[in-house]
């Protein structure tokens, strides 16, 4: 049977910032219920160990976020949270303590570009003290991602604020040799035991209105990974936001059926000879990352 390392299970289509690098979905707002997930988990047990909670959304927003760490765990299923942080300190006590939270991510390039105001030093203070509340009680892997590096030289604000953070780490955690000096986007930095900094180019999500390439190029999509959007739409990847490749409805038929109709198939024999078949898939250019 196919088991997949990365499954993105999204739990909130919901986001309380506007990133620049993050264009909000066009689906309705909705989050998942528990009667949903817990259906969901039903379907997917077989197939991962390991679930994301998000593909778009932001899941701290999410009022039951406790109980659906809880019921994960309650069914051997480690959970890993990709957030935005600016709800850490109100979200905490829903995040401690929770024996299913395997990893939490921390977007720290998310208060760029914004059309209001956050206030970069107390963003940062607050995720830092969360961290080290959080790894007194468990061990729970943490990761401060700075995905915004321009292939192109960066702005000067731009790299003014990056270095801002690098140093604040550095004090945090007691580095002395300087972070901007050892920054690869190929690999992370251990900061401290269980806890990393990494960085990395900055994408574009997919979209049919970008141009269409050759389709030369591999993915990982229904190979090593797979996503069920909050409406219960399962799509291949966690890039595809929109679920425009819309593989069919989890709530509507089995998840075994899903990945193994002929479309599903389609998409997995494509990659394996270095071809999309998909139109969002050839406007997709992190599958160049593959070769």
């Amino acid at each position: 049977m196919k088991r997949f390392k990365k499954f993105y299970l999204e739990i909130t289509s919901v986001c309380n910032l506007a990133c620049t690098f993050c264009p909000e979905t066009l689906r309705p707002k909705a989050f998942i219920s528990i009667n949903q997930f817990k259906e969901r988990l039903k379907e997917i047990k077989p197939y991962t160990d390991y679930l994301n909670f998000h593909v778009k959304g932001e899941p701290l927003l999410h009022p039951k976020l406790a109980e659906l760490l809880s019921i994960s765990h309650m069914n051997g299923f480690k959970v890993n949270i990709t957030t935005n942080g600016t709800l850490i300190s109100k979200k905490k006590s829903q995040l401690l303590n929770q024996p299913a939270l395997r990893q939490i991510n921390f977007s720290l390039h998310s208060f760029e570009g914004q059309p209001f105001k956050i206030d970069g030093d107390r963003y940062l203070e607050d995720i830092l003290a969360f961290v080290k509340e959080l790894k007194q009680t468990q061990e729970t892997f943490v990761s401060f991602r700075l995905w915004n590096l321009q292939k192109h030289e960066e702005t000067s604000e731009l790299q003014a604020q990056n270095i801002k953070i690098l140093q604040r780490l550095e004090e945090a955690f007691h580095i002395e040799e300087p972070l901007i000096d050892r920054i690869s986007p190929t690999k992370g930095i251990k900061l401290s035991e269980g806890i990393y900094l990494n960085q990395d180019y900055q994408f574009t999500w997919p979209s049919l209105d970008e141009p269409e390439d050759d389709g030369v190029g591999f993915c990982h999509g229904l190979r090593n990974q797979v996503g069920i959007l909050t409406d219960g739409t399962v799509i291949p990847c966690c890039l595809d936001g929109e679920g425009v490749i819309n593989l069919g409805n989890v709530d509507e038929m089995s998840f075994k059926d899903i990945i193994t109709s002929q479309r599903s198939t389609a998409i997995v024999e494509g990659f394996s000879k270095r071809i999309a078949v998909e139109e969002l898939c050839k406007k997709c250019g992190y599958r160049k990352r593959f070769g």
